[in-house]
């Protein structure tokens, strides 16, 4: 027993029995983690396949339902300008009724005078000169034009 009890409080002996605790002690430890990870990772693993699920089942409509809500917009903004088109070319058609604007208008576009007035028209210097440009430019081939236009384009790039 002397014996026994010596080999028992060595050193060795309580050194190897710390270990072996100890090993016993981590083994466990760690299968009860790995135990623990398995189940939250086959969960998570769950979940994020629910979730991936979801969105995907889901996307396609979302993007059809903002798609829709963004041409409803369109439609109604475009319905809305319609409307105010409608407004003005009533009131253009309602002023068109009255006589008086009727002959405010033919006497500034056509420039008919009333019988017994005398009619003048002025004419701007720069438009005379602009009008020569235009008569001598219409004297010419129609491709001229056309390259003359295409040079000044160009030389203004430059």
């Amino acid at each position: 027993m002397a014996v026994k009890d010596r080999d028992r409080f060595s050193t060795a002996t309580r050194l190897r029995l710390l270990g072996e605790q100890t090993a016993a002690r981590v083994y466990r430890s760690q299968s009860r983690r790995q135990a623990r990870r398995s189940r939250l990772t086959g969960r998570a693993a769950l979940l994020a396949l629910v979730l991936c699920t979801l969105v995907v089942a889901l996307a396609y409509p979302m993007r059809q339902y903002v798609s829709q809500r963004a041409q409803i917009a369109d439609q109604e903004r475009k319905r809305e300008q319609a409307r105010q088109r409608v407004e003005q070319l009533r009131d253009l058609k309602a002023r068109w009724q009255d006589d008086a604007y009727a002959q405010q208008q033919i006497r500034q576009r056509l420039h008919y005078v009333m019988p017994g007035e005398t009619g003048y028209i002025v004419i701007d210097p720069d438009s005379v000169k602009q009008s020569r440009l235009e008569r001598m430019a219409a004297a010419r081939p129609w491709y001229a034009n056309i390259w003359d236009g295409i040079d000044k384009a160009d030389k203004a790039d430059q």
